[in-house]
């Protein structure tokens, strides 16, 4: 058998299957909302179709995908790894005092098998939206349709654990797969009280950003890491909007590199996208910014509520190749996509143009930077030599 020498992820940002999602696809859940501007998700379905036209209803699986399947099926992955920001359950109780609830009926689930996921990680601000028993559920639907998760669990022992992820075709001479751990910070919104403990299930929450909790994952890593692994750290961390990377984000997910504790970064929160940098030949996605969800109406209200130009409508594709062994980064192809009717579209010319001014204002850092291009069928292409 051939020997492998790189392995090429596919990572993107927040997937919000519930609410309006939910709605369109065949077995939606119940539509009320306890947010204090929408009461019923349906809502959201009718302010898309102001935008861009009829959302049918019910759709297949594949619909929400839309043109993204395409793209993933040219690039090829071996493994596939989002950030699945929602509960998948009918049971448990809404979570006291928080504003957006989300939630996908179980028996949607299919809707994520259609784009062949390996990897939900979970540690984020909405997976115990519907409480403990809703995260119990939650676990039971994703494994039960054979997707990886990373996290959270059903106690603080498997919420830390990676999700281990076998690689297709390796031979016996060169072991490996790719560990995705999963960690959630209190800046992105997860509550404390949502933390995993002994028979407490819950979420991977570091207690903050500094060197020590960065040493105690590198031990934790290394402890846990095999022969020929490669290493996936996601991080749900800081706010929904802006540009600025924070201090403490910039040399946290350094000092994993330095520490040698991860391969790749895999950021998320940020409702946009947000700088990427090559640091020591790992990368660093500092936020993939979202992938699918149901804000496709609010983005023209944004100059009204703040967020000056910045869009949630617009997300990408991280197509990252890296040498296996080691995890150094060989290439990376970005795959801007645009929701219109509730379906990843290909980005229309004045979505690409707005990436385009969104990354140069997020001050990339790619190495060497004389290979870093603006092609017709990415967004930007990076790669060696």
């Amino acid at each position: 058998m051939e020997k492998r020498e790189r392995v090429l992820l596919m990572l993107a940002g927040d997937v919000m299957t519930g609410r309006g999602i939910d709605q369109i696809l065949a077995h939606p859940g119940p539509p009320g909302l306890l947010e204090s501007h929408v009461g019923d998700a349906r809502e959201y379905v009718r302010l898309a179709e102001a935008v861009n036209g009829p959302v049918p209803a019910p759709v297949a699986p594949s619909y929400i995908w839309g043109d993204a399947l395409a793209e993933m099926e040219r690039a090829a992955p071996d493994l596939r790894i989002v950030n699945l920001e929602t509960a998948v359950s009918a049971d448990g109780e809404a979570w006291p005092a928080k504003g957006v609830h989300y939630r996908m009926n179980p028996a949607n689930v299919d809707c994520l098998q259609a784009a062949h996921l390996d990897c939900c990680v979970l540690a984020n601000n909405h997976v115990l939206d519907w409480g403990r028993s809703g995260l119990e559920d939650t676990l039971r639907s994703l494994r039960g349709a054979g997707l990886h998760t990373a996290g959270a669990g059903a106690d603080g022992e498997e919420a830390w654990a990676p999700a281990r992820l076998p690689l297709k075709g390796r031979s016996p001479e060169r072991p490996g797969q790719v560990l995705v751990f999963g960690f959630g910070c209190a800046s992105s919104g997860v509550p404390r009280a949502w933390s995993a403990g002994p028979r407490r299930p819950g979420v991977a929450l570091l207690p903050d950003l500094s060197d020590e909790t960065a040493r105690v994952l590198a031990d934790d890593v290394a402890r846990r890491r095999g022969e020929g692994d490669l290493v996936v750290i996601s991080l749900h961390w800081g706010g929904n909007w802006g540009l600025e990377i924070p201090a403490a984000h910039r040399s946290f997910a350094r000092r994993l590199i330095e520490l040698k504790a991860a391969d790749v970064i895999h950021g998320h929160s940020s409702h946009h996208p947000m700088a990427v940098e090559v640091y020591r030949g790992k990368l660093i996605l500092y936020g993939c910014g979202d992938l699918i969800n149901d804000y496709e109406g609010l983005h023209q209200a944004a100059h009204h509520v703040g967020h000056g130009e910045l869009r949630s409508d617009v997300g990408c594709l991280y197509f990252a190749t890296l040498a296996a062994p080691g995890g150094q980064l060989q290439r990376l192809e970005i795959v801007p996509v645009q929701l219109k009717r509730l379906r990843l579209a290909a980005a229309d010319p004045s979505a690409r143009a707005w990436l385009a001014r969104i990354f140069t204002a997020g001050g990339y850092r790619l190495e060497p930077p004389r290979i870093l291009r603006v092609l017709p069928g990415w967004l930007l292409r990076w790669q060696t030599g």
